[in-house]
């Protein structure tokens, strides 16, 4: 499940896909409507990608939840999210059995439903795991790259500091 471009917008109902940048903010496509609208700078909005929900023991991170989700419905729908929310937060419990019960919200809840409802009806969800390095692999390989930069530049600067002077 990739929820790189996938924003939520204060304000908005559903999820948006971002779509390009302009000067001023950026051009976001609803995935119920389809329609296209432009999103200011100003404007509240969250990556799905970098938003995750209290447990008792970490963060989770709302793609591992919506994982299980898939997973726990086979990649199909999960329940509506209008339900009462009694059966939302049991339904949420036998997904992800450690939240956090007090900082964890029923319309918390709600909305993660409705957002993986969203997902799935338009194929984007899985219950594969996601093909992402971790930050501090990424971190490594971006430190090699410098320091192989590093060494070629100081090979180099010899060869151009000599000049031959003139007598």
């Amino acid at each position: 499940m990739n929820v790189e471009k996938i924003l939520a917008i204060s304000g908005k109902p559903g999820l948006y896909e971002l779509k390009l940048q302009t000067r001023s903010g950026f051009v976001a496509e609803s995935l119920m409507d389809g329609k296209k609208i432009t999103v200011g700078m100003r404007s509240n909005v969250s990556l799905l990608s970098e938003i995750s929900m209290y447990t008792y023991s970490e963060e989770k991170p709302l793609a591992d939840i919506m994982r299980a989700i898939a997973v726990k419905e086979n990649e199909g729908q999960a329940i509506s999210h209008k339900e009462d929310n009694a059966k939302l937060i049991a339904y949420f419990a036998s997904v992800v059995p450690d939240y956090d019960q007090e900082r964890v919200y029923a319309s918390d809840i709600k909305k993660v439903i409705n957002w993986y409802n969203i997902l799935q009806a338009k194929g984007l969800v899985s219950k594969e795991e996601p093909k992402v390095a971790n930050a501090e692999a990424i971190k490594e390989e971006v430190v090699e790259e410098v320091k192989k930069e590093a060494k070629k530049e100081t090979k180099k600067e010899p060869k151009e500091k000599s000049t031959k002077t003139k007598k």
